[in-house]
């Protein structure tokens, strides 16, 4: 393990090799921490790779910590759209269901008491991001289509247990709503690797080399995309 002190604070990390990879990049991941990906490097050089990466690492360091499968409750931590933010709980006795809202810096879930229970605080959570999936994730399809001219039949936002999306022979495409958790470039390479599929429906070279032509960064993000958790 290697490490280097920015300020006050110390950051360890681990170096991937990788000659595959055009350019550096660094990942943060739940068990493994901070990891340099790319060719070999002198530590020097590596040092200064993630020194540059500093405030963004501490960010992402904070946000895998707070992922947490157990009870929703004030103080608990949120993803959205690549962040993390504070929630807070508030009982309200003058409402008949749950309301999740979000303030832009954190999330109220306010509720009655006769639902003051788990079950339907992740139920409201998860209405809440199906419903955000289509509302921001819907224009960037839009705007996609427009940029690569592929066109899909229809499309339709659902919980995947082990997929981010989906395109069927019919060309249906089928997105996890738990992608509104990613952030805006992992989101844009989802969608465009779907709309591909519309065109090629395997992974073959032909397939990344149309997806190269909109996201030339596209083994990064195929990376990254692979050390997010559906």
């Amino acid at each position: 393990m290697n490490s280097v002190v920015y300020g006050n604070r110390t950051i360890e990390y681990a170096i991937e090799e990788n000659n595959e990879l055009k350019s550096h990049y660094i990942t943060v991941e739940k068990g493994r921490g901070v990891v340099l990906k790319g060719k070999a490097v002198s530590k020097e050089k590596a040092d200064t790779l993630i020194l540059k990466k500093a405030a963004w690492i501490f960010e992402k360091l904070e946000l895998v910590r707070s992922v947490d499968t157990g009870d929703i409750q004030t103080g608990s931590r949120l993803t959205y759209l690549g962040r993390s933010y504070y929630l807070t709980l508030t009982l309200n006795e003058e409402l008949k269901k749950v309301v999740v809202e979000f303030t832009h810096s954190k999330f109220n879930i306010s509720l009655p008491s006769k639902l003051n229970n788990q079950s339907d605080v992740k139920i409201a959570l998860e209405y809440f991001k199906r419903e955000k999936a289509k509302e921001k994730l819907t224009p960037r399809i839009h705007k996609w289509v427009d940029i690569t001219g592929l066109r899909y039949k229809n499309i339709r936002f659902k919980k995947m247990d082990k997929a981010w999306g989906n395109c069927s022979p019919q060309n249906s495409i089928t997105l996890n709503y738990d992608a509104i958790t990613l952030p805006y470039s992992l989101i844009d390479y989802l969608i465009v690797h779907e709309l591909v599929h519309t065109k090629i429906k395997n992974h073959s070279k032909e397939f990344w080399a149309e997806v190269s032509k909109y996201l030339p960064n596209w083994k990064e993000l195929d990376e990254r995309m692979g050390d997010m958790k559906v």
